[in-house]
């Protein structure tokens, strides 16, 4: 009996430690969705009790001086493309590194130093960012913002489907090249195939970062291609400070790492089956 009284309380003692940091964790998300749906007054006042009102969203999503919308979509397409761009580059590169005929002090030197880089506050580089894409031609654009999201989220994706790549088995590549398979064809049927839960992992984290990058994009972008922090981020002006406007604000960008999260956690459980059975 006293093990089993032992065995209780420290499943409860655990319970309850994790129940406790879950509340830490979500307290802050609770608290901004909660001040989406006060008005201004009920928020600036702290009243705990207050009717719910969507003059927030409504103030965020059609007001005719809001630019969320915009925001919106310039994130989604900065968001995808560099994740897109991310995912195929650390891919190769992957695959090169660990299964092609590289001397080990390439590898060790090439991963070094994308920690090393992967460690420079994003900010430092900015500057120098803008300077090139200004005389390329790339200051404002979509495409010179992509570029440097996908050069500042690169280091971490070529670390991720290392790890992956690396663990996929040298005899089912050996075998693919002794059937004579080439090597586009080798990592399209047989290696990518098991990396999918890997693929799905860095393309999540990829997103969020994408999605979350502030400095930036505040030095690269102007009105026309501005993303969410930055739209949030003009809420708070001098004089005010629009706190209704900028919970809902928010709050909807929470929404697609949200969903994304929510899709990908089902195929990276599906990639890791199939990817043992194979």
């Amino acid at each position: 009996m006293s093990d089993l009284a032992h065995s209780t309380r420290s499943t409860l003692f655990r319970h309850g430690m994790l129940i406790l940091f879950a509340i830490i964790v979500l307290f802050p998300f609770v608290w901004i969705v909660l001040s989406a749906f006060k008005t201004q007054i009920d928020l600036l006042m702290g009243r705990v009790f207050f009717t719910p009102h969507l003059t927030g969203f409504e103030n965020v999503i059609f007001d005719k001086t809001s630019d969320f919308a915009r925001n919106f979509g310039n994130s989604m397409i900065i968001g995808v493309c560099s994740t897109l761009l991310v995912l195929f580059t650390a891919t190769l590169a992957a695959f090169s590194l660990y299964r092609l005929s590289w001397p080990s002090w390439v590898l060790h030197s090439l991963l070094g130093w994308s920690v090393i880089f992967h460690m420079v506050p994003p900010i430092t580089l900015a500057g120098a960012w803008f300077t090139m894409f200004r005389t390329l031609g790339l200051d404002n654009t979509y495409l010179g913002i992509i570029l440097a999201h996908a050069t500042l989220h690169l280091p971490m994706a070529l670390w991720m489907m290392g790890v992956f790549v690396r663990d996929v088995p040298r005899e089912l590549v050996d075998a693919a090249y002794i059937d004579g398979a080439k090597v586009p064809q080798t990592l399209w049927y047989v290696v990518l195939p098991i990396v999918r839960p890997g693929l799905a992992a860095t393309g999540i984290l990829t997103f969020i970062f994408s999605w979350n990058e502030f400095p930036v994009a505040l030095v690269l972008s102007q009105r026309q291609t501005a993303t969410v922090p930055l739209g949030i981020g003009r809420y708070a002006q001098e004089n005010t400070i629009a706190f209704t406007e900028m919970a809902a604000a928010s709050t909807l960008s929470i929404l697609p790492a949200f969903v994304l999260l929510l899709i990908a956690q089902r195929f990276i459980v599906s990639g890791l089956t199939s990817g043992a059975v194979k």
